[in-house]
């Protein structure tokens, strides 16, 4: 369901009756209405909310902020003219996008959509002290910029940090003692990765290690 909020009921009368057409449900509110429902509504009732969307009225950076406190759900301000400096403010109390009317249904259904994507994309990241390794095909991020990569070397590093991840967590969780071992070669590689993860966790290269030394495998990664 889709929320709209406009001080104009004509305007939240013809957006609802687009959405209709095109099989999404909305539910339409003054501001003053909508203060008193917003505030009323149960936490899963505003979980089935898909997004809100605001015409031009007065208060409507308050109104983003208030949403913000109780909602993750895209907020779409509808400006009937342009204006930097109000299109400025509503981004700084928190809506997702500023949208210059006038603008279709499908078109606010695509941009809801696309901020859906974008805010799933962000919890496909694993954080490793200032290196961010996504899931969906992104370059990694070092100190926040973006490391470009070849498509095979960021696979790997991709690979790599979830194998390792769920590899080593489960033994930590336990108090387990253990150490790293790998290739001579790849050793300065694999530790650059793991002491952003894991600094405590000893990297070894197998040569490193004495042949008296009996090895007990508790996992392996490929």
């Amino acid at each position: 369901m889709i929320i709209l909020v406009d001080d104009r009921i004509d305007v939240t009368a013809a957006y609802r009756a687009s959405f209709g057409r095109e099989g999404i449900s909305a539910a339409t509110f003054t501001p003053s209405d909508f203060d008193n429902w917003f505030h009323s509504t149960s936490g899963p009732d505003l979980a089935a909310v898909e997004a809100f969307i605001l015409g031009d009225f007065e208060r409507r950076e308050t109104m983003t902020r208030v949403i913000k406190t109780r909602t993750e759900a895209p907020a779409i301000a509808l400006n009937d003219s342009t204006g930097l400096e109000s299109t400025l403010k509503l981004f700084a109390a928190g809506a997702d996008d500023v949208v210059r009317k006038p603008v279709h249904a499908r078109e606010i259904i695509a941009r809801i959509g696309a901020i859906r994507r974008r805010a799933a994309a962000a919890d496909k990241a694993t954080d490793m002290g200032d290196l961010r390794v996504f899931s969906d095909g992104r370059d990694p991020e070092v100190g926040g910029r973006v490391l470009a990569l070849p498509r095979r070397e960021r696979r790997m590093i991709e690979q790599f940090a979830s194998e390792l991840t769920a590899a080593v967590k489960p033994l930590l969780e336990r108090g387990e003692q253990f150490a790293l071992v790998t290739a001579p070669e790849a050793r300065a590689y694999v530790r650059m990765i793991v002491d952003r993860l894991f600094p405590t966790l000893p990297v070894l290269s197998h040569i490193e290690i004495s042949k008296s030394v009996r090895l007990e495998v508790m996992a392996s990664l490929s």
